[in-house]
């Protein structure tokens, strides 16, 4: 029982970094101008620059997912995105008919969920075999 509370809170504090960083980012970046609040009509460029940060920073939240679990590091990181292509798809789905943006930016967070979730594992993992 306590190694699923200890894998429960490696996943919920992964999750917790992924988003507290990507919305932070996105606040600070909207306060400089760069993003508009509330919507995404901007430039490719900037949508894939978007893209971008939030992927690092799933990348790095999947890294501590992988570092707290108490085993299967690989797997916790997995499960993590798979959560985040479940929320991904219930977004895109939910905000269709919004007109927040260009509908592949929800479908490219769905796509990159995966992904992302394991390199930051597989970063992890790389870490460890080389201490």
């Amino acid at each position: 029982m306590k190694n699923i509370f200890k894998s429960v809170w490696a996943c919920v504090a992964g999750i917790l970094v992924g988003v507290v960083l990507s919305l932070g980012t996105d606040k600070i970046l909207e306060h400089a101008g760069v993003l508009p609040s509330g919507n995404l009509w901007v430039s490719p460029l900037i949508i894939i620059f978007v893209l971008l940060y939030r992927n690092v920073y799933n990348v790095i939240g999947s890294y501590i997912v992988a570092k707290l679990a108490p085993s299967h590091p690989m797997r916790h990181a997995i499960i993590v995105g798979v959560l985040g292509t479940i929320v991904s798809i219930i977004g895109a789905v939910v905000t269709r008919n919004m007109n927040l943006g260009p509908e592949w930016y929800c479908w490219a967070l769905v796509v990159l969920s995966i992904p992302s979730a394991w390199l930051g594992g597989k970063i992890f993992l790389r870490g460890k075999r080389l201490k």
